[in-house]
């Protein structure tokens, strides 16, 4: 009787707390190794995988429990049972900490060595997928059911599906080769050719999300954006010229306007944030319009949303200086004759 029940009942019992004990030792250590190599795993990540830990030690409890229990052999199928189902149990928790574990060092990776952002949508649903696959091929594997004909029929299946989801594997793949050459990444802004632009915020297994500045959502097929002329703004440096277009009356001495406005021009570069301090701003004359020489005044930002604040300043700025030095800036005039 001892060997039926109570042997049984003690090993499980006696992985409780061991079971317990294992699981504070793996949160401190996971959490040790989090702060100290700063992995960026939340509170609640941790919790999940002293968990799982601890749940491993209950199923091992289990395990041995009916490994040494004296079962009448017309019993014997349910131990073998129980067993495939403990087994099977361990495989899809085993799938889902490894799949969690293998995007952190992903992200972890990604954050120390690449200019890509901690987080990539398209890569951990890739690892995703492909963990839980394996799983699933490991379960069948254990039922004893034979995966020949599997991998087969999912071949056709996957044709047949492949053929009917061509948009949706197209931009799957499109996304991928944007990801992975590195040309558009979350964080870059970019402008596409039909005039939307903005902030990069993620890159789906089948959209970008683009945020443009008055905060709405743009959302475009990974397709269309590998097919499209796009401008990235943060490449191949964050820095960026900024062209603007000034004109000054033919009377004036053009010497003096010169000396003025890259006088303007320093002052802004050094003291407006989101200019470049150590960058030496310069003019060039190039037309004799109407009524004005027109010339351009070249600017430089840190990135180009600072460009708005920058030209901002410096027009309002030059506008002040022009007129206390007497330099006019001349717009057209119409005069319109009304028959009496």
């Amino acid at each position: 009787m001892l060997k039926i029940y109570l042997y049984p009942i003690l090993a499980f019992l006696i992985s409780l707390p061991i079971g317990f004990i294992v699981k504070l030792i793996f949160k401190n250590k996971l959490s040790y190794f989090n702060q100290k190599f700063n992995l960026g795993l939340p509170p609640k990540t941790i919790n999940s995988f002293s968990n799982i830990c601890f749940f491993w030690v209950i199923l091992l409890g289990i395990h041995i429990s009916i490994s040494i229990a004296e079962v009448p052999v017309k019993f014997q199928h349910i131990i073998e049972t129980t067993n495939k189902l403990l087994i099977i149990l361990f495989i899809i928790t085993l799938a889902w900490i490894s799949s969690k574990i293998i995007v952190t060092i992903l992200n972890f990776y990604i954050q120390q060595k690449t200019d890509l952002p901690p987080k990539v949508s398209i890569l951990e649903i890739v690892i995703k997928v492909l963990i839980l696959f394996v799983g699933f091929i490991l379960i069948l594997d254990t039922l004893k059911i034979n995966i020949t004909p599997f991998i087969t029929s999912l071949g056709i299946a996957g044709l047949a599906v492949g053929l009917a989801l061509q948009d949706t594997l197209s931009n799957f793949f499109a996304g991928l080769h944007i990801l992975m050459t590195k040309q558009i990444k979350p964080g870059d802004y970019i402008s596409l050719e039909g005039g939307f632009e903005g902030f990069v915020e993620d890159i789906t297994w089948r959209n970008t999300v683009i945020r443009t500045l008055p905060n709405n959502l743009i959302i475009v097929p990974n397709s269309k954006i590998a097919s499209s002329i796009v401008t990235n703004y943060f490449l191949p440096d964050k820095e960026l010229a900024i062209l603007v277009q000034v004109g000054v009356s033919y009377d004036s001495d053009l010497e003096k306007v010169e000396r003025v406005t890259i006088e303007v021009a320093n002052e802004v570069m050094k003291e407006v944030p989101g200019g470049v301090p150590d960058f030496e701003p310069f003019i060039r004359y190039h037309t004799f319009g109407d009524f004005s020489i027109n010339f351009t005044v070249v600017l430089r930002v840190k990135s180009y949303t600072d460009r708005y604040a920058v030209i901002h300043e410096f027009i309002k700025r030059l506008h002040k200086r022009y007129k206390e030095e007497g330099i006019k800036i001349p717009f057209p005039i119409r005069t319109i004759y009304l028959k009496q």
